[in-house]
């Protein structure tokens, strides 16, 4: 049995749906557009500068893998990636984290305004610890919601993990690298 994976202090196991031995990946709480997931070093550390080389490779290689995946499965033109590397850039959950988000030309909440991701992007950080320590376990089955809707909640444990365990699938099907060893 693995060990209980941590976001900074929250146990986020039952949303990783990726790991290695330094880093893995998790659906997000509060996803911005469909698809939209973290991807985390193992180790709880607050900024990219205190990760040592080998968990920075495996960091910034489980981006491209978990990347790969989420713009295929989400059927993503692109992909945007970021990271709020510390309080003053806008990070909430002290414990590095990239924001890997598939994009479409068409049919993306964003597409007129590609850039608008942005801030909404820290809209949705600066609320992640309260949301977090809200999270409900059960839900009645309501229409996924993404950062666009004003009365979007939370999503349920449920839910999460649903998508968790659709995600796992593609990264030994049609989705993988063929590329990789």
């Amino acid at each position: 049995m693995s060990s209980p994976l941590l976001f900074s202090t929250i146990e986020v196991t039952r949303q990783a749906f990726y790991r290695t031995s330094l880093s893995y990946a998790i659906v997000n709480l509060k996803p911005i557009v469909p698809g939209h997931v973290l991807v985390i070093p193992n180790r709880p550390v607050p900024r990219l500068t205190d990760l040592t080389t080998p968990e920075l490779t495996s960091l910034i290689a489980s981006v491209q893998n978990v990347g790969r995946v989420v713009e295929c499965a989400y059927g993503g033109d692109a992909l945007t990636v970021a990271c709020q590397d510390g309080k003053a850039a806008g990070q909430s959950i002290p414990h590095v984290h990239f924001h890997v988000m598939p994009r479409k030309y068409h049919g993306d909440y964003f597409s007129q305004r590609r850039d608008d991701i942005y801030p909404a992007l820290e809209r949705s950080e600066t609320d992640l610890p309260r949301d977090f320590q809200n999270l409900k376990v059960s839900s009645i089955n309501q229409p996924f919601k993404v950062d666009a809707d004003e009365d979007r909640l939370p999503r349920t444990l449920e839910d999460m993990e649903q998508e968790a365990t659709w995600l796992r699938g593609f990264f030994t099907g049609e989705c993988r690298d063929t590329d990789a060893a």
